[in-house]
């Protein structure tokens, strides 16, 4: 025992001390409150497509982000993938957006003017702008608190809620599962030769994994009662306070500002139109 001890503060200290989780302002808000968050940012977004509301929408975002205890490098970080992604959607939007104004260069069914060049600007904007509250209020964010405010806050039916939360649990085996299973076929001698056909029967076998893991999980919950039509108790009670609806108020004016500024400068464009 003390030579297992002794092997893994070794491996520890090894490995270095680990991440410190930065806590922000946000940890005071109910799971159930950065989803609806998530709901509200968005919306605004969604039916409308000029770039002035995407960008005073991307910038109060940040500027509520920053002051919530968020830093501007983690935030860039975390939207690296995007400037993949962006860019890809814009100029798909530049060639083949509406046309409109001044013709830039055509060709076929390609046509590049001012209007898919202002729509293409717009849409690489609002990416960002959706993506960012996404990213940054699910980051750190706890599964069983988000089942326990989704079940009391939100009423969503408890059978719903808690068989996603044994999903989501589940999801954090594939990674073991998959090891394992490479290992298990090194060990009776298959090698890493022939990857493609060695990657499609892996995932065969991690397939069929799955699915008895997911019947055994689902008979035990049903033996335990979890889909009884009984109301179920909860041992941890949630609850929204002041800092929810601040926080919702603070969404809801980022929304309407945004709004009203593509509408008083004249750049609004709807998915309507």
């Amino acid at each position: 025992m003390a030579e297992l001890t002794a092997e893994r503060t070794q491996r520890h200290s090894l490995a270095g001390p680990p991440p410190v989780r930065v806590h922000t302002a946000l940890d005071r808000l109910n799971p159930a409150t950065r989803l609806l968050l998530a709901v509200v940012l968005s919306i605004p977004l969604i039916i409308t497509l000029d770039w002035l509301s995407a960008s005073v929408a991307l910038t109060l975002e940040l500027a509520a982000l920053t002051a919530c205890g968020f830093r501007p490098l983690a935030m860039l970080r975390r939207l690296l993938p995007l400037f993949l992604v962006a860019p890809l959607s814009a100029i798909s939007m530049l060639l083949y957006g509406q046309a409109g104004g001044r013709i830039w260069w055509s060709w076929g069914p390609i046509v590049v003017s001012d209007n898919s060049a202002v729509l293409a600007l717009g849409l690489f904007i609002r990416i960002f702008a959706l993506a960012l509250p996404g990213v940054m209020l699910f980051a750190g964010l706890d599964a069983t608190r988000m089942a326990d405010g989704l079940s009391q806050v939100l009423r969503l039916p408890s059978r719903f809620v808690l068989g996603s939360l044994a999903a989501f649990r589940m999801l954090a085996l594939f990674t073991n599962d998959w090891r394992t299973l490479g290992q298990a076929r090194r060990a009776r001698g298959l090698g890493d030769h022939g990857r493609l056909r060695r990657w499609a029967l892996m995932s065969f076998s991690l397939l069929v994994l799955a699915i008895r893991r997911g019947s055994r999980l689902a008979t035990a919950m049903e033996a335990k009662g979890f889909g009884g039509p009984v109301p179920r108790t909860w041992a941890r009670p949630s609850s929204m306070g002041w800092h929810d609806a601040l926080a919702l108020l603070v969404a809801v004016l980022i929304g309407v500002v945004s709004v009203w500024a593509a509408v008083h400068f004249g750049t609004l464009w709807t998915v309507w139109q």
